[in-house]
């Protein structure tokens, strides 16, 4: 069932999660959220950790695709840095 609560803008932009919503999601200091912006509408979702066995689907995934492209982990590497310095 959807929650309905208000809050207010602060002057530095900021805003407070309500408490019962802040506990529903588990939501504790320090947690990152994405915040989607839709026409008129704002989502605010909180950013999860993939549990071990994704995260190794994922790695698995990322592996299969790097040997059938046939790129070395040098090649990744240096892709990863080429990005992150753009």
């Amino acid at each position: 069932m959807a929650t309905l609560e208000v809050t207010s803008l602060s002057t530095k932009g900021q805003i407070v999660i309500p408490r019962e919503i802040r506990e529903k999601l588990g939501l504790e200091p320090g947690t990152k959220l994405i915040v989607i912006q839709e026409g008129d509408n704002i989502l605010l979702k909180p950013i999860t950790l993939p549990k071990k066995e994704q995260f190794k689907k994922l790695i698995s995934l990322g592996d299969e695709v790097r040997n059938k492209l046939g790129l070395t982990e040098d090649d990744v590497k240096r892709a990863i840095e080429k990005v992150r310095k753009e």
